[in-house]
Order: C-alpha cells, then structure tokens, then sequence
C-alpha cells in the first residue's frame, strides 16, 4: 500500500463518518421536527431526498478512488449511524417491545 492510497483511506474513513453523522442526524432531526409539522410529508420527502442526495455523491466520490477507500467510506457511515443512535438514545429509557394479547 502506498501512502497515497492510505491517504485517501484515511480521508474516506472520515468522509464516511461525516456522511453518517449528517445523515442520521438529519434522521433523527427530521422525526422530531416532522412529526408535529402541520404537513409532515414535505418534510419527510425534502429530508430523504436531501440525505440520500448528499450520502450518494459523497459515496460517489469515495469509489472514484479505488474499492478501499468505498469500504473505508462505508464503515465511517455504519459507524457514525452507531455513534448517532448512541448519543440520540443517551438517558433515555430502552424501548420495550409491545406483544400481542
């Protein structure tokens, strides 16, 4: 490997992760706003086509530079979806499951 093809790892990694953070959060940023908005559908349409938009050109440019940087891309999203999730989730109760009668 060569320090240019790490770099470009490293860098995907980290693009990965900000992708994740910003699509995820902007899930999770959206449900709260949406859910009480007079029209949630607007605002559940803009989201997913604002997050989708951004993750594909960011994972777009990420496979221009080769098959390692796209997984390196790819574990940066899944990891920040975690991180998201986890701090989303932080003092707050667990869910518990609802079982049929």
């Amino acid at each position: 490997m060569t320090s240019r093809e790490a770099w470009a790892w490293a860098l995907s990694l980290a693009g990965g992760g900000l992708l994740g953070v910003m699509y995820f959060g902007g899930l999770w940023w959206t449900v709260r706003r949406g859910v009480g908005s007079p029209s949630p559908g607007l605002w559940f349409s803009t989201s997913l086509f604002l997050r989708l938009s951004a993750a594909m050109a960011g994972f777009y440019l990420a496979s221009r530079l080769g098959a390692g940087a796209l997984l390196a891309c790819a574990l940066g999203f899944i990891a920040a979806r975690m991180a998201v999730v986890r701090g989303t989730l932080k003092g707050r109760a667990p869910l518990k499951a609802r079982h049929a009668a």
